[in-house]
């Protein structure tokens, strides 16, 4: 799987969910590996979409596409500010991965020192994860080779969320979330979509 992740700030967020609306309405059927796409306004204005291709070859092949050039010029004049863009080769799915039923979404970002480890906490956090977060339906994990991290989570609701983030873990959970935590070179931030864009191929 690959992952791009396009962000920056909206002036109107009706404009920029039609935008996205438009695009899975009238270039997703002809798309190239689109396995969907997340996206959300946060409260602080800022767009963040998280789009998934079967390959970066696949993805390539569909921003070369006029229809998608068109697309986006158009889309970029919705942006108050600068557009910032990550591309992610090694995506990780725990649990149930992404789910159009989410009433909650967390986007995660930050850089990490070793990318290989954080790979392996988060395949040993899965089994504890699964029992001790029932809100958490499951997520996609994107690591670039030189330390970006983008994670995508997906939470039953917002209010779920909340009480599963106050709960205490089990020691084991704790000590792998706290050497995870410690992987990253400054602070992650965190972008809340409270309601989540949900985007997903339909039949072809």
């Amino acid at each position: 799987m690959f992952v791009q992740v396009f962000q920056g700030p909206v002036a109107d967020t009706g404009e920029a969910r039609e935008a996205l609306d438009r695009w899975a309405r009238e270039l997703a059927p002809g798309s190239y590996g689109w396995l969907g796409t997340t996206a959300g306004v946060t409260e602080g204005g800022t767009l963040v979409a998280v789009a998934r291709f079967e390959s970066r070859e696949e993805a390539r092949r569909n921003s070369d596409r006029p229809e998608q050039t068109q697309w986006w010029m158009e889309t970029a004049k919705l942006f108050a500010g600068e557009v910032t863009f990550h591309d992610c080769d090694q995506v990780d799915v725990y649990l149930r991965g992404g789910s159009d039923s989410a009433g909650f979404v967390q986007v995660i970002e930050g850089r990490v020192g070793d990318p290989a480890r954080v790979r392996e906490l988060l395949r040993r956090c899965e089994p504890d994860l699964a029992g001790f977060r029932p809100d958490l339906i499951g997520g996609l994990a994107a690591v670039s080779p030189d330390g970006d991290y983008v994670e995508t989570a997906y939470f039953t609701s917002e209010g779920e969320a909340r009480m599963g983030e106050r709960a205490e873990p089990p020691a084991r959970l704790r000590e792998e979330f706290e050497e995870l935590m410690s992987l990253f070179e400054l602070s992650p931030v965190y972008h809340d979509l409270r309601d989540p864009w949900l985007y997903s191929p339909g039949p072809r």
